[in-house]
């Protein structure tokens, strides 16, 4: 009886050009080596249209499953192993509360220009469609902030508070200037917790989500490493605190880490502030010229819970399986969002 990954590949060799399976890169090695592509969000996202495959099976989370359906050929499926995989971070941000978010900010006149970070429902990215606004990751966060800012009189920056600030920081603009929105906006009604005479004069408003994974990464632990390896390189993810961030050699997006690791000298140690399944990946791959290390453990769940398993089992089931969809209500929006973002980094 043939396991999974034979399943696995003896689909794949069958449905050839018909079948694209894509993996981000937090997944686990047993998922990565059935991959056809794998990436990061930004560059998973610029292949999904020029794919010429009927089944695009997305190895990631439910987020990136909806975004790859947004930018989908017609005729196109979008599957993913198991649609609870879901995000902490883009779960706290709510299409409603953020479209009622808006509207307050915008009461005394000003225009107010939303920018998602990629890690946001599809519901999310059509009403910041809706609004003018575009969508960014990690890797052109840069670019789109100053994009966003010289569209209007202030920035909407959601979900994640960190990526905002950092990002920020980069920019040059002015902590007075910011404005980190109550955590109550989270759950409840931004009506009751948004002052907008507080808000007046902000240029850049951020959203109060963050990833529980990058939340737990500290500065005890880059301080500790300091202190016992002076000689150690520290590089993390700019969804870690502003406080962490400054006090590292260097912050990007999961592209930058990789290249980081690459271009370290021989000899070096360099850890890594990420989800772990890529920090291991990237110690495996240097094993005996340089030393990877995971500057804490941090695994997500639920990119864990894409399995070997699940994705055989998707693959047997691609004729009835009911992909991903976005209804068009929420697809043109939140594509026209999307398309902002490719053609600013084209």
């Amino acid at each position: 009886m043939e396991n999974a990954k034979e399943t696995i590949f003896r689909i794949k060799d069958a449905l050839d050009d018909s079948l694209a399976i894509l993996g981000h890169h937090y997944q686990s090695d047993a998922v990565i080596d059935c991959t056809d592509i794998r990436g990061d969000s930004l560059e998973l996202a610029r292949k999904i249209h020029g794919l010429k495959a009927e089944h695009v099976v997305f190895c990631g989370v439910f987020f990136m499953a909806e975004s790859a359906a947004i930018l989908s050929r017609p005729g196109q499926k979008i599957h993913i192993p198991d649609v609870t995989a879901s995000c902490p971070m883009a779960d706290m941000a709510e299409a409603s509360r953020v479209r009622k978010t808006l509207d307050i900010l915008e009461e005394n006149g000003r225009k107010i220009v939303p920018l998602t970070y990629v890690n946001s429902s599809a519901a999310v990215k059509g009403v910041v469609g809706e609004h003018g606004g575009s969508v960014c990751t990690s890797a052109n966060a840069r670019i789109m902030l100053e994009w966003a800012m010289s569209q209007g009189d202030a920035v909407l920056f959601l979900p994640d508070q960190h990526l905002g600030n950092n990002t920020a920081d980069v920019l040059g603009i002015p902590e007075e200037q910011r404005l980190i929105l109550p955590a109550d906006v989270i759950h409840g009604d931004p009506g009751l917790f948004i002052d907008p005479e507080t808000a007046d004069g902000k240029k850049l408003f951020l959203w109060p989500g963050y990833c529980p994974i990058h939340e737990a990464f500290t500065l005890d632990a880059v301080r500790t490493i300091r202190k016992n390896e002076p000689e150690a390189k520290i590089v993390v993810h700019p969804e870690c605190s502003p406080a962490v961030v400054r006090e590292t050699d260097g912050n990007g997006s999961t592209s930058f880490l990789i290249k980081y690791a690459e271009e370290a000298p021989a000899g070096s140690t360099v850890y890594i502030g990420t989800e772990e399944n890529l920090v291991k990946r990237l110690a495996a791959r240097h094993a005996g010229q340089k030393t990877i290390k995971p500057l804490l453990t941090a695994l997500c769940e639920d990119m864990g819970k894409i399995t070997v398993e699940k994705l055989a089992h998707t693959l047997q089931t691609l004729d009835t399986a009911t992909p991903v969809t976005v209804s068009n209500a929420i697809r043109e929006p939140a594509k026209l969002a999307l398309e902002r973002m490719l053609a600013v980094c084209s």
